[in-house]
């Protein structure tokens, strides 16, 4: 017969597990237990030290839900996040993911966000998921981060999730219509002194907590690299973006990347989002985890809603 290493012979064995049982099951003081076993309360630490050094007591810290709250830890750990919330779901069906992390980010921005706060949204299909779901928020302004994309596959606009939560909110709604890409710096700018749009890129100044996604410099990964030619597309590529947040462009190393393109944008700028002192990434598909490692690195990116394959590529690259 074994008895586990380090817990003497059977009779001591017993006695541990007894002693151990009463401690963390039924939540007796190590003074009562000494009484009860007539024991010193030296030796009762020591066989509670001994249980645990043994493996006779496993302590696990879980939770019987979707969100996995090691790998959120580790995920927060590792890149510094403020916030870090990983859903145990697979990938392979990605309108049901982002349904998903819609419900996690929903979650998060209902518990974080006050009434002293101001509130930035950019739009992205996982914004657009976190908005469906949201049922309801702390009494603070809205600002629309960025101009609204074109694109056959997307239903709504920046405008339109600017709109929808400011009216779950009841604060009010700082929203322009504008494209976010325009074909030239001139129009960009004429735009950008349009009254509506002017008031709102005023309130970037003041906005405390944002939401929006991640692309990755790729096909069918961006929704600004789909909606750019092929010519920029490859140029921005050989100019070293691997990335993309609201518009802005990055390095891999995070750093932003200055282009023409740049110019021919209305909406935040790498600047002005590194100032938010809360942005969460609500991001999927663990074949961008590259460009949100990029995202993380620039500073622009404080907290992460994302899924566990996600997180484990990060964690494998970073």
């Amino acid at each position: 017969m074994e008895v586990a290493a380090g817990l003497g012979g059977p009779a001591e064995l017993v006695l541990t597990a007894s002693v151990a049982r009463r401690y963390y099951i039924d939540h007796r003081s190590k003074t009562e237990l000494a009484e009860e076993f007539r024991i010193s309360r030296f030796k009762v630490a020591r066989l509670l030290d001994a249980a645990r050094a043994s493996g006779l007591v496993r302590i696990e810290i879980g939770w019987p839900g979707v969100i996995d709250v090691e790998l959120s830890g580790r995920l927060q750990e590792r890149f510094g996040l403020l916030h870090a919330v990983v859903i145990d779901a697979p990938e392979e069906n990605a309108a049901a993911l982002r349904r998903e992390l819609g419900l996690a980010a929903a979650a998060l921005l209902e518990e974080i966000v006050t009434d002293a706060d101001v509130l930035g949204l950019a739009w992205a299909r996982s914004v657009s998921a976190m908005t469906a779901a949201l049922r309801r928020l702390a009494a603070t302004p809205v600002v629309q981060l960025t101009g609204a994309l074109s694109h056959p596959d997307i239903e709504d606009s920046s405008i339109e999730l600017v709109r929808e939560v400011a009216q779950i909110s009841g604060g009010p709604a700082y929203l322009f219509y504008a494209p976010l890409v325009v074909p030239d710096a001139a129009t960009a700018d004429a735009l950008r002194r349009q009254p509506e749009v002017a008031r709102a890129f005023r309130q970037f100044g003041s906005v405390t907590k944002a939401v929006a996604g991640v692309g990755r410099w790729a096909p069918g990964q961006s929704t600004v690299f789909d909606a750019t030619e092929d010519k920029e597309r490859r140029q921005l590529a050989r100019a070293g973006v691997v990335a993309d947040i609201s518009g802005i462009l990055l390095h891999a190393d995070g750093s932003p990347v200055e282009t023409r393109l740049t110019e021919r944008m209305i909406g935040i700028n790498a600047a002005q989002m590194r100032a938010i002192p809360q942005v969460i990434g609500i991001v999927y598909g663990a074949v961008k985890a590259p460009a949100v490692l990029a995202a993380v690195r620039s500073g622009l990116v404080k907290g992460l809603v994302t899924h566990t394959s996600m997180a484990r590529a990060m964690l494998a690259a970073g």
